[in-house]
């Protein structure tokens, strides 16, 4: 099964990361590339332990449904999102959040097998093990520009 690691810091307080990584709206936003939105499930506000969302995007000229499930969390310091139902045969991203002297290390794992056997796998060795990559690079910017910005403040207040 692939694995995508990617480290990043963020000049801001763990929980701050934390609660903008799992907040609804901000991944909206982070995603509106792909006219990603929640369309069932937890489609507000910030995901809690067993709570599911649904998300609607549009990727490889398709519109596409994945529902996603928190099956573990540990407040400030981790959570794992895993697919319930979707393309990919698997689907599993764990975030862990280490708090350091001027901010936070966000460490995300990604766990996936893509879809169609061999075909699949040549795919995801060719393109799509990039392509998600690069989608986990423009939502953790994003999570970066709201936490060291400021912005979070308002985000989360309301």
């Amino acid at each position: 099964m692939p694995t995508i690691h990617l480290t990043t810091f963020i000049a801001a307080p763990a929980e701050v990361v934390f609660d903008l990584s799992r907040h609804v709206g901000l991944h909206k936003e982070s995603m509106s590339d792909y006219r990603e939105e929640a369309v069932a499930g937890t489609r507000f506000g910030l995901l809690e332990a067993e709570e599911t969302v649904t998300w609607k995007a549009r990727h490889f000229f398709k519109d596409r449904l994945m529902r996603v499930r928190i099956t573990a969390m540990k407040k400030k310091e981790m959570f794992v999102g895993e697919q319930v139902e979707g393309d990919f045969k698997a689907f599993r991203h764990e975030h862990y959040f280490k708090a350091c002297d001027n901010g936070t290390i966000l460490i995300s794992l990604l766990h996936y097998e893509p879809p169609m056997g061999l075909l699949g796998r040549w795919f995801s060795s060719l393109y799509l093990s990039r392509y998600l990559h690069n989608l986990l690079e423009k939502r953790f910017s994003s999570i970066r520009a709201y936490a060291e910005s400021g912005r979070w403040k308002q985000l989360l207040a309301g």
